[in-house]
């Protein structure tokens, strides 16, 4: 028996190689994948949206009175003060020229009320020649008392309209006199001062010329008093409250800065979105920490930033990054834990989620690893490997 084993020893080596490396090459093998440990640490939950910076009290100028204004020369970022800092001149509009008709219309005009004035000074001379006879008559007891009233009455009808004429022909003359040249208007100057103390924001008008009452000419602020307006859903708004904690991020330097809400203001208005979509937004208002102060210096009014209401948040909670998630056949939250280098499916309950962590309650303990976003090759039981 030995004899033939011996000398068929070599055949048997030969095919039990050769069945070891047919076993090896269809053995299966691990799965590559990315692996993250399941740790204890700070979380917190929020809502992001981007909002712009705007100063606390805006003031925008407006020209007093309907004239003409000097040239603004301010700029912006010049201080100002309140009260003191004159920001331009204005005075009364330049009567405008006449063209030959409207001269010869005026002229005519005029010449018409001086007919009239003539034709009233003749009638009041009779007025007071029948007055004068009237007052005669009625001393003499020949004239009864109502028709010496309405002989004066006449009288002083006809003065009155002697006085109106004049004053008519007055206007007309002063109406040609200066509006032939285009002269500026008799008025005093008027100082338009800043209403309060700050920097210019914007300038609205710079040119001397004709402006309206109300023209806006000129925006000031108090460059140090930054808050920020975030437009939320009105989904989300309804869940912050004032006094929430904020972290500005994407301001423009390496870390957040801390605020608080201070106002959600209660009506929200229709926004179209970038894809069209009809939405209700709500501005939510946001003041910077006092600590913040250095950093907000940077800052000025229309500033583009990233503004993170915090909803809740944690020192120390169990949590898993959020990539290893995915539902079950049930619809329930699982994972694929590594158990010895295969993937062990678990069923874990979760609480808050954010974009990097899951918070666990049950099914997982702090130090073991789980694999991030599986595929379909992964299942129960597979081998796996992490992924260099």
């Amino acid at each position: 028996m030995w004899d033939k084993v011996k000398n068929w020893r070599w055949a048997i080596v030969t095919s039990g190689l050769i069945l070891l490396g047919l076993g090896y090459s269809f053995w299966p093998e691990a799965q590559a994948v990315d692996l993250g440990e399941v740790t204890r640490g700070e979380m917190s939950v929020g809502i992001t949206d981007d909002g712009v910076t705007r100063v606390h009290d805006l003031y925008t100028v407006t020209a007093p009175v309907t004239g003409k204004i000097t040239r603004i020369e301010l700029d912006a970022g010049d201080e100002v003060i309140a009260g003191e800092t004159v920001i331009a001149y204005m005075t009364g509009l330049p009567s405008a020229p006449l063209d030959a008709r409207a001269r010869a219309e005026l002229q005519q005009a005029i010449n018409g009320s001086l007919a009239a004035e003539s034709s009233a000074v003749a009638a009041l001379e009779l007025a007071q020649s029948d007055l004068a006879r009237a007052e005669e008559l009625a001393e003499r007891g020949f004239l009864a008392t109502a028709r010496l009233e309405a002989e004066r009455m006449a009288a002083r009808a006809r003065e009155a309209d002697l006085q109106r004429i004049r004053a008519e022909t007055a206007r007309l003359r002063a109406s040609l006199a200066g509006r032939g040249s285009g002269a500026q208007s008799a008025g005093v100057s008027i100082a338009v001062r800043s209403p309060e103390s700050g920097v210019v924001l914007r300038r609205l008008s710079e040119s001397e010329g004709a402006v309206a009452l109300g023209t806006p000419l000129m925006e000031i602020g108090n460059a140090s008093q930054i808050e920020v307006v975030i437009d939320l859903l009105s989904r989300e708004a309804v869940q912050v409250e004032p006094g929430a904690k904020v972290e500005i991020t994407r301001w423009g330097g390496p870390d957040p800065l801390p605020g608080r809400v201070r106002l959600v203001e209660p009506f929200g208005r229709l926004k179209i979105s970038a894809l069209g979509i009809e939405e209700q937004r709500v501005n939510v208002i946001i003041d910077f920490a006092p600590d913040a102060a250095v950093q907000i210096a940077a800052l000025g009014h229309g500033y583009q930033v990233d503004g993170t209401v915090i909803l809740w948040e944690s020192g120390d909670v169990l949590r898993l990054p959020v990539g290893a998630l995915f539902r079950g056949p049930q619809g329930e939250w699982q994972v694929f834990a590594d158990d010895g280098g295969r993937a062990s499916a678990r069923t874990v309950t979760i609480g808050h989620i954010n974009d990097e962590y899951a918070e666990v309650l049950e099914g997982l303990t702090a130090g073991e690893q789980v694999v991030l976003n599986p595929g379909r090759a992964v299942e129960d039981g597979v081998r796996i490997s992490e992924r260099s």
